[in-house]
């Protein structure tokens, strides 16, 4: 908890220093209405004493009261000014530390661990600050002062006060022992139930199309009572701490007039009034007392929670990163220029590689394709090129510089990427395509040449805005060949040196398609193009053909190469059209 601190700045240590005052003022101001009671106490039963004396004090003690009830104010103010600027820098930095994840790190958390940590986990801490740093300056003050006010009253009074105060204790860290790894769990169980909602809702019409409904929902309500349950026994233990503190206070309370009792009956009449006066003081002073390790009972209540979400927090921001950022970002005097020198990779804790020794080489204006069954290994090859996972073996160069030498933002500016899976963002049929920064700026007649391009401007300009109508988050409102058009229209508009189409064209009829790479070619015919594919009609017409058999290359040439010296390209091909149309392409 305490290494998030230094996401504090010196405003925000100024605003503590100032808040840390207010509480002094504030507990100063408490401790003297005891001292005004008892003096009020001493006028009542002394003769002789006038009301005006009395009213005094009386105001004295509402001024005290006034004062602590303004500081108390101020200083609420402030936390919650603190807690929140605090939450803000800290969801920022942890939203920007995961946009620097490499796909690695992202599947060490899962997305929706990382969603309750950036939502769940930070109110945690949020709550925790606003009422917490209050508590925790006013408790040990209170404390200190009041016992310090106390202690030349009476031992009989004290040690009653002493025990209190260690069943107290007692009892907070018998409660923290239980109750703290439960905390643990809870978050945890929290990101199943995020994870079980987010598969629900993304694959609602899966479950729908197979009636799974009740399994889903059994599935969730399996985690839901675990977490319940889990939250119940926490709630039940922390449950007992407030009647067991009512409790040793009014024990305490009557402990305290108890002894007094016989303190003051066996007194002279001369000490009988001082010793009822101390008793009234001592009382006061002995509730601050209890009050203040009530407020420190509340911050181990808040504590074990605040802190398992910190952890969670510290925990992401202390990861590595594995894709370290380069610093190289001028121009070369190569553009468009991708090569792979026997590069191999595998997976983070894996056996067996995913590819193994390729190479090949792309100039500018060349169209590469990839291709090969399922499994081959063809988006790991975009992968890399991305920057998504880096290399175990070999090396990538773009126009002659090795990928991990690049600054991300200057190689990203280089590729425009097309998924396998287009991805759309809530807003506009504009946004969308004009989506990102490229140092360019992207103009109305970019975004509509790129529309046409894509073989998308037919279906935009039918929608009730055209370019301004919306579209809902992840493309719902849209068909799969329309989110895969907008799709390529955003990598067309960011005019870059490398294209790379990811399977880009499944959702699309072959007549679409074919259009489609027709214009592409002529649009792109500077810049160079990698493509992945399942369809050979797609690839047929590239420059090159790179196939891949579990991870390894299996064959590299033009498609009529391919068909007479690679059978696994012969077999893909024959699989997919007639022998008369192969030869006919």
């Amino acid at each position: 908890m305490l290494k998030l601190l230094k996401n504090f700045d010196k405003k925000d240590w100024l605003i503590v220093l100032v808040a840390l005052l207010l509480i002094v003022f504030q507990v100063w101001l408490d401790l003297k209405l005891p001292d005004y009671m008892s003096e009020i106490t001493r006028l009542v039963q002394t003769e002789g004493s006038e009301i005006n004396e009395v009213l005094k004090q009386g105001g004295y003690m509402l001024l005290c009261a006034g004062g602590s009830l303004a500081s108390a104010m101020i200083v609420g103010y402030l936390t919650s000014f603190i807690s929140a600027t605090f939450s803000q820098k800290l969801r920022k930095q942890l939203f920007e530390k995961v946009q620097n994840f490499g796909m690695e790190e992202i599947k060490k958390f899962s997305t929706s661990s990382l969603i309750t940590r950036t939502t769940n986990d930070i109110t945690n801490i949020q709550m925790f600050i606003a009422m917490g740093l209050q508590m925790l300056i006013k408790a040990p003050i209170t404390a200190v002062w009041a016992v310090l006010k106390i202690l030349d009253k009476s031992w009989q009074w004290s040690a009653v006060t002493g025990a209190a105060v260690l069943v107290l204790i007692m009892m907070v860290i018998i409660l923290m022992i239980t109750v703290m790894p439960k905390f643990k769990l809870v978050q945890k169980l929290i990101d199943k139930i995020n994870g079980i909602t987010r598969e629900n809702l993304t694959g609602i019409r899966v479950v729908r199309a197979f009636n799974a409904e009740k399994y889903q929902e059994e599935k969730f309500d399996d985690k839901n009572k675990e977490l319940t349950k889990m939250q119940m026994f926490n709630q039940r233990m922390m449950a007992l701490m407030s009647p067991v503190m009512y409790l040793i206070m009014n024990l305490l309370t009557l402990s305290i007039y108890f002894i007094g009792a016989y303190l003051i009956d066996a007194a002279q009449m001369m000490d009988k009034v001082n010793i009822f006066s101390n008793m009234v003081v001592f009382s006061s002073y002995a509730m601050q007392v209890i009050m203040a390790f009530l407020m420190l009972a509340m911050i181990f209540i808040m504590y074990p929670r605040a802190n398992v979400s910190a952890g969670r927090i510290r925990e992401v921001i202390d990861t590595e990163t594995s894709v370290k950022d380069g610093k190289f970002d001028k121009p070369t005097k190569i553009t468009g220029e991708i090569e792979f020198k026997n590069v191999s990779f595998k997976y983070p804790d894996a056996d067996e590689y995913v590819l193994k020794d390729i190479s090949f080489k792309a100039k500018k204006g060349d169209t590469i394709a990839i291709i090969g069954s399922t499994g081959s290994g063809k988006s790991t090859i975009v992968n890399l090129i991305m920057r998504f996972y880096d290399v175990t073996d070999g090396e990538i160069l773009i126009d002659g510089v090795n990928v991990k030498k690049y600054k991300q933002e200057y190689l990203y500016n280089k590729l425009g990427y097309v998924p396998q899976k287009a991805v759309m963002f809530s807003g506009s049929v504009n946004y969308n395509v004009s989506y990102g920064d490229n140092g360019k700026e992207k103009s109305d007649k970019l975004i509509k040449e790129a529309t046409r391009v894509a073989q998308a401007k037919e279906f935009v300009e039918k929608m009730p805005k055209k370019y301004e109508t919306d579209i809902a988050q992840g493309g719902t409102n849209i068909s799969g060949g329309q989110k895969q058009r907008l799709s390529i229209a955003r990598a067309i508009a960011k005019e870059p040196e490398i294209y790379i189409f990811d399977d880009s064209f499944s959702a699309l009829d072959y007549k679409t398609d074919y259009v489609l790479r027709k214009e592409l070619k002529k649009y792109t015919k500077d810049a160079t193009s990698v493509i992945v594919a399942q369809r050979i009609g797609t690839i047929i017409n590239a420059d090159k053909i790179i196939v891949l058999d579990s991870g390894s290359c299996v064959g590299v040439g033009t498609h009529k190469e391919l068909l007479k010296n690679c059978d696994v390209y012969r077999e893909i091909a024959y699989s997919q059209l007639s022998k008369e149309e192969l030869e006919n392409a």
